[in-house]
């Protein structure tokens, strides 16, 4: 398992080109999304934001989140 740094004060040897990280960031971001809607009753919503709000993301990053983990779920219950 690799070791990560949790403070800036450990970057501070490492060089990195910053417009190439942007541009992956930015390629990374943009991939593979295809915009859908869907109707939840107010509660979820409600329920979504909150716990949203705890880990300091946006409440639909949060559903795209489930919507893979219970995907990856089910794909592994499938499998032979």
């Amino acid at each position: 398992m690799p070791n990560y740094v949790k403070s800036k004060r450990g970057y501070t040897s490492i060089e990195f080109d910053a417009k190439a990280v942007q541009k992956a960031y930015d390629k990374r971001k943009k991939a593979n999304k295809f915009p859908t809607s869907i109707s939840l009753p107010e509660e979820i919503v409600t329920e979504l934001k909150s716990h949203a709000q705890t880990k300091g993301i946006p409440y639909q990053t949060l559903m795209r989140m489930l919507l893979i983990e219970g995907l990856e779920k089910l794909r592994d219950r499938v499998k032979p």
